[in-house]
């Protein structure tokens, strides 16, 4: 996809449900903040950050991505803005319970490009709407370079965009011990 912006991406920094391997999407079912460790990742991310000429930060609206944004934009001098087509995939009954559960109810990933958990969504679902999100950012702006402060699986589906990958053959090449890590920063195009 040829995009008319430079993107950067980061996932948010080490939070609560990260420690506790808890499902934690919107509506936030427990206070989920950044710990410690990752807020110190963040910083070590804003300072990576530094003349990169972020121009704006476009975040998920959920409170671990929305401190992950506005420690960045601190540092960097930029506001950020909060978008709900970033947010985590939504686990439906699942959010809040162990991500094991989740695990057990999908034991390979593909199944959940097209299958969800009661009041869920699919990563078909979420690819939609990251795309859709990129898509109105190269339409508003020309030339820009933006920071996309986002969960891993909205990032993984946005590089799929970017990077013409089908859903079908991303989980085959992206294992998990190789996608964006917590604190994570990568350059999107």
């Amino acid at each position: 996809m040829k995009l008319n912006n430079t993107y950067y991406i980061l996932r948010h920094g080490e939070a609560i449900s990260n420690v506790k391997g808890i499902c934690s999407c919107w509506p936030e079912t427990f206070e989920n903040p950044l710990t410690e460790s990752g807020v110190q990742m963040i910083n070590r991310s804003a300072l990576e950050l530094e003349g990169k000429g972020i121009q704006l930060i476009f975040a998920s609206d959920v409170l671990r991505t929305k401190q992950t944004a506005q420690i960045v934009g601190r540092e960097i001098n930029v506001k950020p803005k909060f978008d709900k087509r970033l947010r985590e995939v939504d686990f439906g009954i699942m959010n809040g319970a162990p991500m094991a559960n989740l695990d057990m109810q999908f034991p390979h990933e593909k199944e959940r490009i097209s299958r969800a958990m009661p009041k869920g969504e699919t990563y078909r679902d979420v690819h939609v709407r990251v795309y859709d999100f990129l898509r109105d950012m190269d339409e508003q702006f020309q030339g820009k370079t933006i920071l996309v402060v986002s969960h891993e699986c909205p990032l993984l589906l946005l590089e799929a965009v970017v990077n013409g990958v089908s859903l079908g053959h991303l989980f085959n090449g992206f294992p998990r011990h190789e996608r964006i890590r917590q604190g994570e920063l990568k350059k999107l195009n």
